[in-house]
């Protein structure tokens, strides 16, 4: 997966993300795109590059295909380009080994490593910078959730205690001061969001992107550093096995 050690890119404390809905383009602005997409490959450009500068093409936060919602710009901020991968590399036709297409949509792996420089030119900056938003706010976020929760397994069982049914809401009280589920039903009242007993993949990216910044902003810089190097050094093994 292309990635970086870098300073994530965050929105001012007092940024409220809003959801708002955007024009979308029409369909035939979307048949260029992906005619776009499909000429690159023709004429032999590799196809992670090729795919990388439609990412940085892409006109849309989100759009409904047949009834199958797509966001791609979490909370107005944090860039999930993989989901959007999915969606373009539908139209490309078995250009792209599917091997190399499930290693990238399932592991986040590209079939060469892109350097930071070359993804931040392909993907266009202001991209890029989502894109980190999502990286560190998402991704290594559930690595230190894990991380977390491990630990706290990890003291019980050298305690001598066995029972591990709440070890995820301890691991939510020890890096966000509070239950998951109170969480969760804080987060939809600031973003006036009914209440619902289920949470699809999409919201849930958006939750974890939440609790990343009501992190960074209630822990001082020591803390927020430490777990940061934890969740990508758990996000490392979990790369590696």
């Amino acid at each position: 997966m292309a990635t970086t050690r870098k300073k994530t890119t965050t929105a001012s404390k007092r940024h409220r993300p809003t959801n708002k809905a955007r024009p979308s383009p029409s369909g035939s602005v979307i048949q260029q795109e992906m005619a776009l997409l499909n000429a690159a490959l023709q004429n032999g450009t590799a196809w992670p590059e090729a795919l990388l500068e439609a990412v940085g093409r892409w006109p849309l936060p989100y759009e409904e295909v047949d009834g199958v919602h797509y966001r791609y710009l979490l909370l107005d901020e944090a860039f999930d380009w993989i989901a959007l991968a999915g969606r373009l590399l539908t139209g490309t036709d078995g250009a792209v080994p599917d091997d190399e297409k499930h290693a990238l949509l399932f592991q986040g792996r590209l079939p060469k490593e892109l350097t930071d420089s070359r993804l931040r030119d392909l993907m266009g900056p202001e991209k890029y910078r989502a894109h980190l938003n999502h990286f560190y706010g998402v991704v290594a976020e559930e690595a230190l959730l894990l991380a977390v929760e491990e630990e706290i397994l990890k003291e019980r069982t050298s305690n001598g205690i066995l029972d591990s049914d709440d070890v995820t809401d301890a691991a939510y009280r020890r890096l966000y001061r509070d239950d998951q589920l109170a969480l969760l039903e804080l987060f939809r009242a600031e973003l006036e969001r009914p209440p619902s007993e289920s949470i699809s993949l999409t919201e849930l990216k958006e939750f974890t992107y939440w609790l990343f910044k009501r992190r960074l902003n209630s822990s001082d810089s020591a803390r927020v550093a430490s777990d940061t190097k934890k969740g990508l050094l758990r996000l490392l093994r979990l790369q590696r096995g």
